[in-house]
């Protein structure tokens, strides 16, 4: 299974990664194990990139999508610092925040701030800074950036209280990152002069189209999950695509993916698709997180040939049909489906020498004789060395 990637220091995470999030609410996920790298048996992709011990200004938007009461930030609690940050402990806007960083540096961060305002602190005193980030906040505009468009890389405005892409961005023509999750945009806009731009975040925010992406032909990794969208459109262009998260959405097809010669991951759990077959446009395929939909077989996935690692937990999944064809499976993850026959788990994944996990707790496979389960999908599939949560002893 990949392991999940740690971030480098509060408030970072490498882009396109996911960090283990640990579940405090029982109630919120199956007892089985959950996906590879996700972490999260709901598929809400944004959710696993807040640091284990970091203290939201709004924490609301962890269990509700819709939180957007601006009352609900408590302005007067003191919030605690991570080590290595910075803690305003005046008024919210002082001007001294930044005043003992060296002018030299290339990296500004200050995360659990209580800045409102990213003109009251100055950053024009920072002319070789690369990578700003101003987590977990209470900014509600993208204003005073253009003193330090030059050099200026990486933005992270993670967790704030923003409504609207603005037209502070408007001279950042050299950013190749850009984080605006959890706030609370509702429309994508003025990003589309962002060429350089790779890597975007939008996780948890309102919005309900995708479009506003025109021109950004670097992009390799799209993250637009818990949001409203209920079809994917306007992203054909985007041929240097790798990653595209749109967990957690309300969309029913897999139309929309043409053009996307470069995707190698696709992360859709928790949405409506019955029909896998639009998945052809996409034949390099190389990851699908699918779980937490409504499957009902697997026909239409055969063409996706260069898969690795496929998710397809909590569906109403019969059959394996379909999977013979992926010579180059390494993981499947099929817990909580009605997968029932032994015999069709030999026949479609035997031959696949690759093939090193398996999870099929559940399924009526399991669930009728869970005694000698394990020791059945052993004895069907040699090769692998890991069922369920249970690693396979070897001789």
């Amino acid at each position: 299974m990949p392991a999940p990637v740690e971030p480098s220091e509060e408030g970072s995470r490498s882009p396109g990664h996911h960090i283990e999030l640990v579940d405090d609410n029982p109630s919120s996920r199956h007892d089985g194990e959950t996906s590879p790298g996700l972490k999260n048996s709901k598929g809400w992709d944004g959710k696993l990139r807040v640091p284990k011990s970091a203290t939201l200004a709004n924490p609301e938007a962890l269990s509700d999508p819709e939180y957007s009461d601006d009352e609900n930030v408590a302005l007067g609690e003191e919030v605690p610092a991570d080590e290595g940050n910075i803690l305003l402990t005046n008024p919210p806007g002082g001007s001294d925040l930044l005043d003992d960083e060296d002018p030299e540096t290339d990296e500004i961060i200050c995360t659990h701030s209580r800045i409102q305002s990213i003109p009251a602190l100055r950053l024009e005193r920072f002319q070789k800074v690369v990578r700003i980030c101003l987590r977990q906040n209470l900014i509600q505009d993208i204003e005073g950036l253009s003193s330090i468009a030059s050099t200026l890389q990486e933005l992270d405005l993670y967790d704030n209280l923003i409504s609207h892409i603005g037209r502070g961005l408007e001279d950042l023509v050299n950013l190749t990152s850009l984080d605006l999750s959890f706030n609370k945009i509702k429309h994508i806009k003025h990003i589309s002069h962002l060429t350089n731009l790779t890597d975007i975040f939008l996780v948890s925010n309102k919005i309900s189209k995708i479009d506003g992406l025109e021109n950004l032909t670097k992009l390799r990794n799209l993250e637009l999950g818990s949001n409203r969208i209920r079809e994917i459109t306007n992203i054909s262009h985007l041929t240097a695509l790798e990653e595209l998260w749109v967990a957690k959405n309300k969309i029913t097809t897999l139309n929309g993916l043409s053009g996307l010669s470069s995707l190698r991951l696709l992360s859709i759990q928790s949405n409506r698709i019955r029909d896998l077959s639009p998945l052809k446009e996409i034949p390099h395929l190389e990851e699908l997180y699918i779980s937490h939909n409504a499957l009902e077989s697997l026909s239409g996935i055969e063409n996706n040939t260069a898969l690795r690692i496929l998710e397809i937990s909590n569906n109403q999944i019969k059959s394996l049909k379909g999977l013979g064809p992926l010579k180059d499976l390494e993981e499947l993850w099929a817990s909580y489906n009605q997968i029932g026959d032994i015999n069709e788990v030999e026949r479609e994944l035997g031959d696949k020498q690759g093939l090193t996990t398996v999870y099929f707790e559940g399924n009526p496979l399991q669930l009728r004789g869970p005694a000698v389960y394990r020791n059945k999908v052993r004895l069907a599939l040699p090769q692998v060395r890991q069922i369920d949560a249970t690693f396979v002893r070897t001789t």
